[in-house]
């Protein structure tokens, strides 16, 4: 595996060694200790796996401490444009945003650390999207940025045809009172 740092400290992209042949490919997608190497304290306990269809936004979603929860990201199938925004005040990079495509072709995968605001767009049909996660789900500690917020002018690279009403509620960015 090969550690590539983003402009936003923290976020960081894996890019796994992958061995092809005529039967297809084999490659590590996770290894405890590459992280513990690259001195990332990651604790995995529960894993999320979405399918969606192309044109689906979903995010931009956190969780607030004591729940905060980082994200390791990968697509299994299909393509997304995975977007991570800088919420931690005081940040030099706060309120800017990271995008990258993920996809099954590329198998780069995205380490998102609590502080960050995370969204995705599918750009193929039948995409499935999995992320292992550092903390549980707990719904009282829910929040988000509206995805199309004009602040941030995030290009999801498509026209978003299947989004949720609650991520259309999601509150803008200038109103964010961030919890990091």
């Amino acid at each position: 595996m090969k550690l590539i740092t983003t402009p936003i400290a923290g976020l960081l992209v894996i890019e796994p060694k992958v061995w092809k042949d005529d039967r297809g490919y084999f490659y590590e997608s996770f290894r405890a200790d590459f992280f513990k190497e690259q001195q990332i304290d990651l604790t995995l306990v529960q894993d999320n796996q979405s399918l969606s269809q192309k044109g689906t936004i979903r995010g931009l979603h956190f969780q607030a401490p004591p729940f905060e929860q980082g994200k390791l990201v990968r697509v299994l199938q299909g393509a997304v444009l995975d977007v991570a925004v800088d919420i931690r005040k005081g940040s030099p990079t706060y309120g800017q945003s990271f995008s990258i495509e993920l996809n099954d072709q590329n198998h780069l995968q995205l380490w998102i650390p609590p502080g960050f605001a995370h969204g995705f767009s599918t750009l193929a049909d039948h995409t499935i999207f999995c992320y292992k996660c550092s903390n549980y789900y707990h719904k009282a500690s829910e929040g988000g940025i509206c995805f199309n917020d004009e602040t941030l002018a995030i290009d999801w690279k498509v026209e978003g045809k299947y989004i949720s009403e609650k991520d259309y509620l999601l509150p803008k960015f200038k109103d964010l009172v961030s919890p990091f």
